[in-house]
């Protein structure tokens, strides 16, 4: 359906475009824009430094957008050297570059416990920017200090999608879930004493909340929860405008 996102012209030329390209130790996917509405993203744990530049290069010859999630400063001033306008979000370890001109949707809050959840959180936070959302970050909101959480109650009553991140045992995300009528994406974090088993504990726990609404991503998965958030968000101003 035409929503005038794109010329004719660039459209078809990003049609004529072969769905992927080989490049020996990656097929990079060119058409995935064009299927789900954002471009292949780049895991950056696992690779090297010249396998995720090789990627973002021939990603970015066709895209206006490139996300690169897991890397540190090395990748980033590689990447940086190919595209000069690329970003980096320490805490989230992300590099992002955004080409577009378009305003952010309103619509998207990302909670999170506390300050150890903050890349996880933040991991959330540039994905759903990224793809579009104008993103209100609530942090350090956790249970041992319920007031807080209570304090941002109008902002968190606006959003149309929220990521909520916690560790420990994992309970912010029943809580945020009690309080608004917006679907609740629950992020466990690895974040915590031994007894959470490295996220297992708040996992398990999120999984079994007695709050309605609320969505479990995998542990430390903060592109994904920010990714469905955003996803959510676009679903809601398309239903808007109808």
């Amino acid at each position: 359906m035409e929503a005038g996102a794109l010329s004719v012209e660039e459209a078809l030329e990003r049609l004529r475009r072969l769905p992927y390209e080989d490049i020996g130790f990656a097929a990079v996917d060119h058409h995935r824009a064009l299927r789900t509405g954002f471009p292949e993203v780049i895991l950056g744990e696992g690779k090297t430094v010249q396998q995720i530049v090789a990627i973002a290069e021939r990603l970015l010859s066709g895209s206006d957008r490139l996300l690169v999630t897991r890397v540190g400063p090395e990748t980033y001033a590689a990447l940086k050297e190919k595209a000069p306008d690329a970003v980096y979000n320490p805490t989230a370890r992300a590099v992002t570059v955004d080409r577009r001109t378009e305003e952010r949707r309103p619509g998207v809050a990302v909670v999170c416990a506390g300050t150890s959840d903050l890349p996880v959180a933040e991991e959330a936070t540039v994905t759903a920017e990224l793809m579009g959302s104008q993103v209100e970050r609530m942090y350090d909101v956790g249970v041992a200090g319920l007031h807080r959480l209570l304090d941002k109650l109008e902002g968190l009553r606006q959003a149309n999608a929220l990521v909520v991140v916690a560790g420990m045992e994992g309970a912010l995300p029943s809580v945020v879930a009690g309080l608004v009528s917006a679907p609740v994406i629950a992020v466990p974090t690895s974040a915590g004493y031994g007894a959470s088993f490295k996220g297992l504990a708040p996992l398990l726990a999120m999984l079994t909340a007695c709050a309605a609404g609320v969505a479990v991503v995998n542990i430390d998965n903060g592109f994904g929860a920010g990714y469905l958030a955003a996803v959510i968000n676009r679903l809601a101003w398309q239903e808007r405008r109808e």
